[in-house]
């Protein structure tokens, strides 16, 4: 194992040290700093609790928030971040410190002023991200029991969002508009079919799963079979849901900036008549 030494103390939670493999990094951890003075050394098997951000530019973004940032406050956002590293599996991008510490102290700023967060795309993140919105709400848990701040259920939806950024390596940016691309199409299917989709119901979560594997699908450019036999059966036995997939289909393709395969209609054409079948 080697060691760290410390190079600076910012405050109890955050040193400036030197690794021996990735040189200057950022080690944020409760307590870490306490006590602690230039040149100390630090066994690297201690860093296990804690998080090194090896990345220049993280670095310097998250030193640039803690004159913002109450000592109580970071305790418990630092706990938040443990609490997301314990239940996911796989490494979590830097930028999530970064990110979800910067959107948490301006959310909390928010709620402590009477302010009110509505989060628009909280059913469907919900639905997407069912795993990630599980463990957001634990974080909600841990706020109200450890900082007395109670955040709304929204703020659930914008951690899962967080989380799922960091796990997958997208942009936050992507991650928001895959979610209100989802939104979108459910919206022109409840317009066009002139339905309301029981937004519990387990048709509806195989509508957006769906549509979130297709707009994967899209952005990876991985191409489907298109089983011809059955395009045509569709194409005239629910006229309706096929002109409305590739309704769709063209809505994908304008915000994604990428070309739908021609197979990804028929897919989508089964679900909506499920659905439409459902409700008649």
């Amino acid at each position: 194992m080697s060691n760290l030494m410390v190079n600076k103390v910012l405050n109890n939670n955050v040193i400036i040290a030197n690794h021996p493999d990735h040189g200057e990094v950022v080690l944020i951890g409760k307590g870490v700093g306490f006590n602690r003075k230039q040149s100390d050394m630090l066994d690297e098997a201690s860093a296990e609790k804690l998080f090194i951000l090896k990345n220049e530019k993280e670095q310097k973004n998250y030193i640039k928030l803690l004159p913002y940032l109450a000592d109580d406050l970071q305790s418990v956002i630092i706990s938040a971040l443990e609490l997301i590293k314990n239940q996911t599996i796989g490494e979590l991008n830097e930028h999530i410190h970064v990110a979800l510490t910067d959107h948490l102290m301006f959310t909390i700023s928010r709620v402590t002023n009477g302010m009110e967060i509505r989060n628009p795309f909280l059913i469907e993140t919900k639905a997407l991200y069912p795993r990630e919105y599980g463990i957001a709400k634990e974080v909600l848990e841990l706020f109200r029991e450890k900082s007395q701040v109670n955040l709304p259920e929204g703020e659930a939806g914008f951690i899962a969002l967080h989380i799922h950024s960091a796990l997958t390596n997208k942009k936050l940016s992507e991650v928001n508009q895959h979610s209100q691309l989802v939104t979108t199409l459910v919206q022109i299917v409840e317009q066009q079919l002139g339905i309301s989709i029981d937004k519990e119901s387990i048709d509806y979560m195989r509508l957006i799963r769906h549509l979130r594997f297709t707009i994967e699908r899209v952005k990876s450019e991985e191409e489907v079979e298109e089983p011809e036999k059955i395009t045509s059966l569709l194409k005239e036995a629910y006229p309706v849901c096929y002109n409305l997939s590739w309704k769709l289909i063209k809505v994908m393709q304008q915000t994604l900036k990428k070309p739908v395969f021609d197979a990804e209609a028929v897919y989508i054409t089964m679900h909506l008549q499920r659905l439409q079948k459902k409700i008649k």
